[in-house]
C-alpha cells in the first residue's frame, strides 16, 4: 500500500464519516473531500473543478429544470386525474398511486413527483381508513424504485453511465436500465401494494385539528395608561416571551389585520388577538396593563379569507436552518406560524426561534395566496387535500412535448444526453414553460455541487490504484474469486452505503470499485455497474437515505427506526430478484 493509497483512503473514510454524522450538508462534505485531495496532491489543481463540466452533472441540472416545468405546468395533475381510480378499494387505489409515482419518476425528479402526489396519498388514507404513513411510505419507496428505470430517472444512473463512457468509450443509453429497472419496480410495486403497507407502523401524525397550538386565542384591550400602549408589536411580543404568546391579529376601527407588522404600535382602542398558554398568560397581561376584551372570540381562527394550512418542508428548501423570526413571516408574507410538528410530535416551545428541518409540518395561518407564495419561495408543499387541476393546458402540453422530445433525441442517439436536455431547457425558456426568473431556482444546486466535487475524487481512486486495492481485497477475502458472489457483494455494499449517505455520492464511490472488480475477475463490467445503479436506488432503511424518505418523516409521524420494517424486506427481495436478472440481461 502506497502513501497515495493511504491518503485517499483516509479522505474517503473521513468523508463517509461526515456523511454519517450529518452535521454538515452533503455538498459541503464533498467539496471538502475535493479540496483535501487537491492539497494532498492526488488531484491536479488545474483539474479540481473538471467534474462540473461532466455530462452527468449537466444532464442532472437540465433534467431538474424540465421536471420543474412538468410540475409547475400541471401536467402531472392531469395524468393523476386520469390514472387514479375514484372509488376503488385499498389494494387497487394504493397500487395505482405507487405505480403512478414510479412511472413519472422515470422521467422527472422523484422528489417533485413525491411532493405532487403527497396530498393525494393523504386524501386516500382518509377515505380508505388507514393512517397517512401507510400510504406515504409505499409511495415514497415506489418513486425511488421508479428512478432506476431510465438514464435520467435518478442521478446515480447518470453517474454510472458517465463512468462506463470513460471506461469503454460509450455510456449507457436512455433505456438500457429498463429491463432490470422496470422488472424490479413492478415487483416492488406489487409487494408494497399487497404486503408492504401492512408492515408500516400505524403512526398518528400531527394534523391541523390535532396540533397543540397553545390551547386558545383570546382578545385583550389596554387599560388607560397601560404599559402596552405605544409599544410596537415586536416589543409587545418580547414582553410576553415568557408566556410564549404571539399576536395573531389586531382589530382596529372594526378592521381585522391578520399577522400585523412588527413595527405597528399599540393604541388605546386596539383589540389584540393573542395565542398563548393559559397557565402562563395572566402574569404577562397584568404587567402590561392588558385585560380580556368584553366580547372575546376565542374560537375564531381567522378573519375573512384567512385559513389554516399544513405545509411540509422539502429537503433542500431555502428555509432550512432558519426560523420564523429569521424569515420575518409577518413582515414579508403576513403569516402566523401557529405550530410545528417534527417526527410526529408537535411543539410550541420558542416557536418563532425553532430552526426548520426537512420533513417538518408547519401549521400556518394567513391568506391562501400568501401561504402559497411562502411555500413556493421557501420550499414547502401543502399536505392538505387539493383539487387536481391544470393551471394552463397549453403550457402543460408544451412542457410534456419538450420533455418527451428531449428523451427521444437522447434515446435515438441523435445527440448526447447532456446536449439533448440542454436543448430542452432552451426550448422551455423560449416557450415559457419555465419562467426565466425560475430557471436557476429549479436546479438543486447542492446535488450539482456534490456531483461536480466527487467525480474528481472518484477518478483519484482509480488513478492511485486504490479502487484496485479495495476490489482485490473484496475478491480475495470475501467473494473468494466467485464472480456471482462478487456481483451480489457490490449490490449489497452499494445498498448499505445509499442508506446512510447520498445516493449520488454512493454511486461515485462504488463505480471505480465495480469497474476494477470486473477487471480483476476478467468479466463484463456492465453487470457490476448495473449492480451499482440498482443498489444506489434502494435506500429504504433510514429517513436520511433519500430525500423522499425525509419528506414523509413529519407527515407520516415516523421516527428514525420505523423505515427498516418495510425497507429491509423490500431490500432483501430486490437482492434475491436483481442478481439473477442482472446475470440474464447483462451476462458476465
Amino acid at each position: 500500500m502506497t502513501q497515495d493509497n493511504l491518503l485517499i483512503l483516509t479522505i474517503l473514510a473521513a468523508m463517509i464519516g461526515m456523511f454519517l454524522w450529518g452535521r454538515w450538508r452533503h455538498d459541503m462534505v464533498a467539496l471538502g473531500a475535493l479540496l483535501a485531495t487537491v492539497i494532498a496532491g492526488l488531484v491536479p489543481g488545474a483539474e479540481a473543478f473538471s467534474g462540473f463540466g461532466h455530462p452527468a452533472v449537466i444532464t442532472v441540472a437540465c433534467v431538474l429544470v424540465l421536471s420543474g416545468a412538468l410540475q409547475n405546468s400541471g401536467a402531472v395533475d392531469v395524468i393523476a386525474r386520469h390514472a387514479l381510480p375514484k372509488d376503488a378499494g385499498l389494494a387497487v387505489s394504493l397500487g395505482a398511486l405507487v405505480a403512478l409515482g414510479a412511472a413519472i419518476s422515470g422521467v422527472m425528479n422523484n422528489v417533485g413527483a413525491m411532493a405532487l402526489l403527497m396530498p393525494v396519498a393523504v386524501r386516500l388514507s382518509s377515505r380508505l381508513g388507514v393512517t397517512p404513513g401507510q400510504m406515504l411510505m409505499p409511495l415514497a419507496f415506489g418513486t425511488i424504485l421508479g428512478g432506476m428505470t431510465t438514464l435520467i430517472g435518478t442521478p446515480p444512473n447518470l453517474i454510472v453511465a458517465g463512468f462506463r463512457a470513460e471506461a469503454t468509450g460509450a455510456g449507457f443509453a436512455m433505456f438500457d436500465f429498463a429491463p432490470v429497472g422496470v422488472a424490479i419496480a413492478l415487483l416492488g410495486t406489487l409487494f408494497l401494494t399487497l404486503i408492504g403497507w401492512r408492515l408500516v407502523p400505524a403512526r398518528k401524525p400531527a394534523r391541523a385539528e390535532d396540533f397543540e397550538t397553545g390551547a386558545y386565542l383570546t382578545e385583550v384591550t389596554a387599560k388607560p395608561d397601560a404599559k402596552a400602549v405605544g409599544l410596537t408589536m415586536r416589543q409587545l411580543e418580547a414582553e410576553l416571551a415568557d408566556a410564549e404568546a404571539q399576536v395573531v391579529a389586531l382589530i382596529r376601527n372594526g378592521v381585522r389585520i391578520t399577522a400585523p407588522h412588527g413595527g405597528r404600535r399599540v393604541t388605546q382602542e386596539d383589540i389584540l388577538v393573542l395565542e398563548a398558554e393559559v397557565s402562563t398568560l395572566a402574569d404577562g397581561l397584568q404587567a402590561l396593563g392588558l385585560v380580556t376584551a368584553s366580547h372575546p372570540e376565542s374560537e375564531e381562527t381567522g378573519g375573512e379569507g384567512v385559513v389554516l394550512r399544513e405545509l411540509v418542508v422539502l429537503p433542500g428548501a431555502s428555509i432550512l436552518g432558519r426560523s420564523a423570526a429569521d424569515l420575518a413571516l409577518r413582515t414579508r408574507f403576513g403569516l402566523n406560524l401557529l405550530a410545528l410538528s417534527r417526527k410526529g410530535k408537535d411543539t410550541r416551545a420558542r416557536l418563532r426561534r425553532i430552526r426548520f428541518e426537512a420533513g417538518d409540518v408547519l401549521l400556518m395561518q394567513g391568506q391562501v395566496e400568501a401561504i402559497s407564495e411562502f411555500g413556493a419561495e421557501g420550499g414547502a408543499v401543502p399536505l392538505a387535500e387539493r383539487e387536481l387541476a391544470t393551471p394552463d393546458r397549453s403550457r402543460a402540453i408544451t412542457a410534456t412535448a419538450i420533455m418527451l422530445g428531449a428523451i427521444a433525441v437522447a434515446a435515438f442517439g441523435l445527440l448526447p444526453a447532456a446536449v439533448a436536455f440542454a436543448g430542452g431547457v432552451l426550448a422551455s425558456m423560449v416557450f415559457g414553460t419555465v419562467p426565466l426568473r425560475r430557471v436557476y431556482e429549479a436546479i438543486d444546486w447542492p446535488v450539482v455541487v456534490l456531483l461536480g466535487a466527487l467525480i474528481p475524487v472518484a477518478n483519484a481512486m482509480q488513478d492511485t490504484g486504490t479502487a484496485d486495492l479495495i476490489a482485490r481485497f473484496l475478491m480475495d477475502w470475501v467473494a473468494q474469486g466467485n464472480a456471482v458472489v462478487a456481483l451480489a457483494l457490490i449490490l449489497i455494499v452499494t445498498m448499505f452505503l445509499s442508506d446512510v449517505m447520498n445516493n449520488a455520492a454512493t454511486a461515485a464511490v462504488m463505480c471505480p470499485i465495480a469497474l476494477q472488480t470486473a477487471q480483476v475477475l476478467g468479466v463484463n463490467p456492465d453487470s457490476y455497474l448495473m449492480a451499482v445503479a440498482v443498489g444506489a436506488s434502494c435506500a429504504f432503511l433510514t429517513p436520511i437515505g433519500h430525500q423522499n424518505n425525509t419528506l414523509i418523516l413529519g407527515p407520516g409521524g415516523f421516527g428514525f427506526g420505523d423505515y427498516w420494517r418495510l425497507g429491509l424486506p423490500l431490500e432483501i427481495l430486490i437482492v434475491i430478484v436483481s442478481v439473477p436478472l442482472l446475470l440474464v440481461v447483462w451476462p458476465l
